[in-house]
């Protein structure tokens, strides 16, 4: 026989697993859910912020909660772009040498 205090343990844990599971819900045609996109998305930010140790862990749950505002993924042509962009402004150009060095940039 369970004791009154196991099988309370018992609900408790049982409930907390299906909160956590309650918002399944398939957000992607390649079947991942939206809790699994989150995560992608978390793990992705984490990763170009370069956050480690604890403040990674901290970083994730506060995005997993929603308290970090997500950026939309860039596409490699925006990222090149934002690099580009980011080098001719480091370098100072302007006018037609930035053009020149635009166009050199972004074709690889």
């Amino acid at each position: 026989m369970l004791s009154i205090a196991r099988a309370a343990a018992a609900v408790a844990i049982v409930s907390l697993m299906s909160g956590a599971m309650a918002p399944v819900v398939h957000a992607a045609e390649d079947g991942r859910t939206k809790q699994q996109e989150l995560m992608a998305s978390c793990n992705k930010m984490a990763a170009q912020k370069e956050v480690k140790g604890d403040d990674r862990k901290k970083f994730m749950s506060a995005c997993l909660k929603g308290e970090v505002p997500l950026a939309p993924a860039r596409s490699p042509q925006q990222e090149r772009m934002a690099n580009c962009n980011k080098d001719a402004g480091t370098k100072a150009l302007k006018g037609d040498e930035r053009k020149k060095f635009m166009s050199e940039c972004l074709k690889g």
